[in-house]
């Protein structure tokens, strides 16, 4: 699985999970951290907690693939889910828009995904 499918396969399954606003970055050539980086919305902790747990637990069910990193303190309100080529932030409203991440990368890298059909 290369790092566009795996991004692609962290957006369906935070999208499975009611996962709001999801936005996927295509960082190869900007960013000497990552390939992709997801940024979704979660309601509540619980909800993300839920879409924390879902990603991960899908992506390894489906792929075998495990984070290297997880920031799992749902109580902060932001999250994430690192796997080298992709890292998934999952953030409350509040906290998604006070530090703006998404600022810092150009519009134009904001990539289209649709879940696949199963």
């Amino acid at each position: 699985m290369n790092s566009k499918e795996l991004a692609f396969a962290c957006a369906a399954a935070a999208d499975e999970i009611k996962a709001a606003d999801i936005a996927v970055y295509d960082l190869r050539g900007t960013s000497s951290i990552t390939d992709f980086a997801i940024v979704c919305t979660a309601t509540s902790t619980p909800h993300l907690r839920a879409v924390l747990g879902g990603i991960d637990k899908e992506v390894w069910e489906k792929y075998e693939i495990s984070p290297v990193y997880a920031e799992r303190t749902p109580n902060a309100l932001w999250s994430v889910l690192d796997y080298i080529d992709v890292m998934v932030h999952i953030m409350a409203a509040e906290v998604r828009d006070f530090y703006g991440l998404e600022k810092f990368w150009k519009e134009e890298n904001r990539i289209d995904w649709q879940p696949t059909a199963e």
